[in-house]
Formats: C-alpha cells, structure tokens, sequence
C-alpha cells in the first residue's frame, strides 16, 4: 500500500510542493504523472490570484508537469465565484489580471478609476498598487461596499526575500475601515471546496509546505494532509507548533512509497 492509496482527490499547494522558485522538486513531475497512471484525480490550488489559470498550468508545463486549465484551482476564481453568488454586480479591484479576468468572467463588471459607490472591493495580491488605488478602497467600503479579499498571506516570498502579500494590502483596508472581510483563500475552506467541486468529490488529501494555510486549513475541513519539508517549513518549525498534518514527508515522491507513522507529537 501506498501513502496516496484511498485518496481521492489529491490537492497540490505549488511553491514548495512541485517546485522551489525556478528548481522543479526532484522527482515531482514523474511522481504525478504516476499518480495520474493509477487514476488519481489532481487538483492544483493556489493562493496567488495574480496569474489566470492559463498562466498556471503553461508554467507547470514548462516544468514538466501536466496540468489541465480546468485542474487550476485559484483563489481569483473563488473570490469571483463569491462576489457572482453574492449577487454583486461592480467591483473595484485592488488586484492583477486572474482576479481581474475571473471577475469579469463570472459576470461582474471590474470599475477603475474614482468610482462614488460600488457593491464590492475585491483585494488581491498587486505588484502596482497606488495609494490613490487604497485610498479609493476605503472610501467605498466605507459607503457600504463589501470587502471581499482572495487571501490574507502577509508577505510574498521572493527570491530576495518577502513582499508584501495580499493580506499586507488588506491590512491597511481593515486597519483604516475597521471593516471585517470575506476571505476565500488557504486557510479558509471556500478553496479548498471548490478544489473539490471541480475536480469532483471523495476522501481529499491535501499536500502543502505551509503549516498555517495547507495544513491548517485541511485540518478545519477534517480532511488528512501531507506536509512536505521541500518548503518553507523546517522540522524545526514543525517541532515547535500546534498545527499538526496527517503525514511529514521529504517531497511528493513519497505519495508513491508506503506511507510512514501518522504524526503525534
């Protein structure tokens, strides 16, 4: 027996997980393609609601995985999925072009510019942020617009350190409103259901490098999870917290290998 045997289907965090950066997780692409041989069905879910789907799976392909459109599962899309079956109508986007696109695909008008009132702001992670674009966010929220966010991720890790994430803009839209957002992104279960809804459903197993979005957000669905140490997250770290996953591997490779002791601490 194998440590993916019984699951189905199988949730793949990115960064960390299938690959490092640039550097593709030695191993990876053969272990999902293996995975894919036997049946499994994949999902690949993500945080990051700059890229569109398109995006994310040409780039997995250029690191040798195969990935479907359809199998990309980002919090772009949910937030919009959100703001559509809130029946809002306009929303005025702190954001990059998935959540941009994703809200227009789901039928709702993207405002620009110094809009008077829109139903919704939606903030996702922006490399072009203006504070003219967050002073306009807070006056709207403030004139009764819905504050939705695609994740609350304090900081981006670059490959010259941390950027402010998506959560660091939320931050000054919360701290200067008081106002109590929505948020759809890991650790939060709207991502990880619609992984499921997507994909289709059965016992899900989650595989992440991250104890505060992957793991923890696994553990509130009751859903198993796999911590891989390919990421961010040192043995170290995982010595000294209170999020527990299901299993601790090296890599993905070990979805293909007998599955070790469940984790007690």
């Amino acid at each position: 027996m194998r440590l993916a045997d019984g699951y189905d289907p199988i949730l793949f965090d990115l960064d960390g997980v299938l690959f490092r950066g640039p550097e593709v997780v030695p191993g990876g692409p053969e272990a999902l393609a293996a995975l894919r041989r036997d049946g499994h069905r994949l999902a690949f879910v993500t945080n990051n609601s700059a890229r569109t789907p398109e995006a994310v799976a040409a780039m997995l392909g250029e690191l040798g995985y195969e990935a479907d459109p359809a199998e990309i599962v980002t919090s772009a899309l949910v937030a919009a999925e959100l703001v559509a079956a809130r029946g809002y109508r306009r929303a005025f986007v702190i954001g990059e072009e998935g959540v941009r696109r994703a809200l227009t695909e789901a039928g709702v008008e993207v405002v620009d510019g110094e809009p008077e009132r829109t139903d919704c702001v939606v903030v996702g992670w922006d490399r072009a942020v203006t504070y003219a674009k967050l002073r306009r966010a807070c006056l709207l929220v403030q004139r009764g617009a819905a504050l939705v966010a695609t994740n609350d991720d304090r900081a981006y890790p670059a490959p010259d350190g941390l950027w402010p994430g998506a959560g660091a803009l939320l931050a000054v839209i919360t701290t200067t409103t008081g106002a109590e957002p929505e948020v759809v992104g890991k650790p939060y279960p709207p991502l990880f259901e619609a992984a499921v809804r997507r994909v289709g459903d059965g016992r899900p197993l989650v595989v992440g490098d991250r104890l505060e979005t992957d793991i923890a957000g696994a553990n509130a669905l009751g859903w198993d999870s796999v911590l891989v140490l390919s990421g961010v997250t040192e043995v170290e770290r995982l010595a000294a917290s209170d999020i527990r996953p299901t299993y601790v591997v090296a890599d993905v490779r070990a979805l293909l290998e007998p599955p070790p002791e469940r984790d007690q601490k």
